[in-house]
């Protein structure tokens, strides 16, 4: 029996499943950016939502800074980019110093609006994001939001699964039903440990000290780039944030003195090179160990992780975060068109199947370049500066295509391209959260007749290639028509009239010829 304080507060079995039908399509595990920005994309399809979050409030001080374009596309789908942009800061990139200030790797970002329609390199206070996340799921609604709530137990069955939970301002127990759990409750997921899976270890766990602080004026003179200083008796990170924020990142060294270890004489001595408390008063500091892992099993039937509960990273590209928000990007759709019967369950199967390579690609690079920051043995470290200042190396962000999945063609599993038109508009905004189906102008009209008069009308935008770059993008591709996920990510393309059929029935819309052969069979 569970007791709280004393008193009973026995929830039987019964009363969950009383209930013919499951209360809710998901319930999401943790309301943090990833599983905010899943609750707003699931209800951006009509879906009834439930969120628990054990804490009452968003958590006031920062903790990611970073996301990229390809983030900053899945907020617009959300509703929040206009409302996210007057506290970011583009971020020019990143330099690598070694520990005579010489460079060894310029990692510049451009500056402008690039293929995702959005600048490659955004810096934001996390709780601006938090809140306007939060904020938009309420105005929207279909989401049921439980703060100071702690689930338990997840007990799956055949077609739901029943939720546990302590609503701990209450100390009362109680459980609902969901058709499907997902799991963003970060790096000690509960239900990770409910699905039994494993996390496979890449090999880099270093003790760092991170410091945000608030500057007190203008500090030009520290630079916009963010600096990885490489230095063996020291390795430490800066970077800028929007507006006034500053953070350091301090490698917590083998002859630290571990009581003096994040304490605030201990982090402004390290400052010292750089602040004094005359210049800035520490926010927030916490010693944190950076992991690499990665679950190996996303998904067991109806629980599904996401975010740091399915992998973590070190932060030296700054993709921990925006690891998690392609998570929520990718299965909001497929939980969707699940639930709805659109498509076959399995498409489920393809949820870590596709992500599980792609973000591994962003960890193991991380590791890499933790390698390049993190090295102290005196040896390596000269051949290190030796080999890089000789010739200093450009590098540039990398761009993964998706593991196996649902996608086709030599295009199928790429990140489809965002233009930004002549009237300022872009091409999300245009086709809204579902599939896109570019085409050139002679198959356009192919496609309106196969999806007239069908139910599944809605699941696909038409966008005629009447525009140079979507012509262009066309013409790259060598096909005439690409349907785009609502991902944003390539599904497949089409040559002709019949592969065009085939694309739109992958995409689980009957054409107007397979109506027709139906009626007749």
């Amino acid at each position: 029996m569970y007791q709280v304080n004393g008193m009973k507060d026995l929830v039987s079995n019964s009363v969950c499943e009383a209930n013919p039908a499951p209360d809710h399509d998901v319930a999401i595990i943790g309301f943090g950016p990833t599983g905010a920005t899943l609750a707003n994309l699931l209800t951006l399809r009509g879906l009834k939502v439930v969120v628990f979050e054990r804490d009452k409030d968003v958590f006031q001080l920062p903790r990611a800074v970073h996301f990229d374009g390809e983030c900053m596309r899945v907020f617009q789908a959300a509703g929040i980019a206009q409302m996210l942009l007057p506290n970011l800061f583009v971020g020019p990139g990143m330099k690598f110093v070694n520990a005579r200030g010489e460079l060894m790797i310029d990692w510049s970002r451009p500056g402008g609006i690039g293929p995702q329609g959005w600048c490659a390199s955004y810096k934001f206070h996390q709780p601006d994001l938090e809140r306007a996340l939060r904020a938009q799921l309420s105005a929207r609604g279909g989401a049921d939001v439980r703060l100071r709530h702690e689930v338990f137990a997840l007990d799956e069955r055949d077609d739901h699964v029943r939720i546990r939970f302590e609503d701990t301002a209450q100390c009362r127990l109680d459980c609902t039903t969901a058709r499907y759990v997902v799991g963003c409750d970060g790096a000690r997921s509960t239900v990770r440990r409910f699905i039994g899976t494993e996390l496979a270890d890449l090999k880099s766990h270093e003790r760092w000290v991170v410091v945000d602080v608030l500057l007190e004026g203008e500090r030009a003179d520290l630079g916009d780039y963010s600096i990885q200083y490489c230095d063996p008796a020291r390795p430490t990170t800066y970077t800028r944030g929007p507006h006034n924020r500053r953070r350091w990142e301090i490698m917590v060294m083998p002859g630290d003195d571990e009581r003096r270890v994040g304490t605030a004489e201990w982090i402004w001595e390290r400052l010292a090179r750089w602040i004094t408390p005359e210049h800035a008063q520490l926010e927030r500091s916490a010693i944190y160990t950076f992991h690499s892992v990665i679950a190996q099993g996303w998904r067991r039937g109806r629980l599904l992780i996401a975010g740091d509960a399915a992998h973590q990273t070190p932060p030296f590209m700054g993709q921990g975060m925006a690891a998690g928000i392609r998570d929520a990007s990718n299965l909001a759709w497929k939980l969707a068109d699940v639930i709805e019967g659109a498509l076959p369950e399995t498409l489920l199967d393809t949820y870590e199947s596709e992500r599980e390579p792609h973000v591994r690609t962003f960890i193991e690079t991380a590791v890499q370049l933790g390698g390049v920051i993190q090295a102290t043995d005196s040896d390596a470290v000269a051949a290190r500066d030796r080999a890089m200042t000789a010739a200093i190396r450009e590098f540039r962000t990398p761009e993964p295509r998706l593991g196996p999945g649902w996608h086709a063609g030599a295009a199928g599993g790429d990140i489809g391209p965002q233009p930004v038109f002549e009237d300022g508009t872009r091409l999300d905004d245009a086709v809204g959260y579902r599939f896109a189906l570019v085409v050139d102008e002679a198959l356009a009209q192919r496609a309106h007749d196969a999806l007239a008069n069908t139910p599944q009308r809605e699941r696909v935008a038409i966008v005629p290639a009447m525009q140079e770059p979507l012509r262009t993008w066309l013409a790259q591709a060598g096909a005439r028509a690409v349907l785009l996920r609502p991902d944003r990510y390539v599904g497949g393309v089409a040559h002709d009239a019949s592969e065009l059929d085939a694309l739109l029935e992958r995409a689980g819309v009957a054409c107007a010829q397979q109506r027709r052969e139906a009626a007749a069979a």
